[in-house]
């Protein structure tokens, strides 16, 4: 059982990255509480650290995602930093992708991220200090061919992270919006028709992208972009988006068939 004391909120705790943040944190010593669909992943984690306990939440669900959130302010402690790892990230060209696809896409990568969010909000700022971390990705600055749906996710998870860094900040809130290249991580890894631009470079690992995000964390930076291909595809969409998009063309070529291949995979 964890002491009343700080507590590290992780959402997509069970897996890939939420899980390599879980024990990062735990190791340092942290008390942490992690979120996620998977119980075993959860209990297999949760066994491996007295420092971790575990709780499975649907963050679709803004009223269990509370109700749950206040147990642990209750009985163990101050939230004092969420890290929003929880994901889906079903590939496909826009019109080969269902429009209960675009909602489920939309309702785990950006509402499940508002609610967490929400959730924890007026505790931090009855305490005047917290750390809020949401994970977007590159794919939410730069929208390319077969992450429509996806990008339009993440498009509104790093526009409403702005928005929350810049209205509580004089409440002692910091707010970061983590946008990496691909990483080196299962929902990478099981992501099917994947472009052939998403090979184009090595995928970051996962240990690198959580170093960034604490070096963006003690600067104060809203934003994220860890490594030169994230910042790279950053200036390329706000200086030449048209040459990039020649580029992804051209990588790509004429027909997108084959990327149209019916899925939907939860990771």
């Amino acid at each position: 059982m964890l002491q009343s004391t700080d507590i590290v909120l992780i959402t997509g705790a069970g897996s890939g990255m939420g899980k390599l943040a879980a024990e990062h944190a735990a190791r340092k010593g942290e008390n942490v509480v992690g979120f996620d669909l998977n119980a075993e992943s959860l209990m297999d984690l949760e066994s491996r650290y007295d420092n971790i306990k575990t709780f499975v939440v649907d963050i679709t669900d803004f009223e269990s995602v509370e109700k749950t959130t206040a147990l642990i302010v209750k009985n163990q402690g101050n939230i004092k930093k969420v890290i929003n790892c929880a994901g889906i990230m079903p590939l496909g060209t826009l019109n080969s992708q269902h429009p209960s696809e675009y909602k489920k896409i939309m309702d785990v990568n950006y509402l499940g991220t508002v609610n967490i969010n929400m959730a924890v909000l007026a505790h931090m700022r009855d305490n005047k200090q917290g750390e809020i971390v949401n994970f977007a990705s590159i794919a939410g600055l730069t929208p390319s061919i077969s992450f429509g749906a996806y990008s339009a996710a993440k498009f509104a998870v790093v526009a409403f992270s702005e928005v929350l860094h810049h209205e509580n900040r004089s409440y002692g809130i910091n707010v970061c919006c983590v946008c990496p290249p691909p990483v080196n991580t299962p929902l990478l890894r099981g992501a099917i028709n994947r472009p052939k631009s998403l090979d184009l470079s090595p995928a970051v690992e996962p240990d690198f992208v959580l170093d960034a995000m604490e070096k963006s964390l003690a600067k104060g930076q809203w934003l994220c972009l860890p490594g030169w291909q994230a910042k790279a595809i950053y200036r390329a969409r706000r200086l030449v988006p048209n040459l990039l998009w020649w580029a992804i063309h051209l990588v790509e070529g004429k027909n997108f068939d084959h990327l149209s291949k019916p899925s939907t995979r939860r990771h």
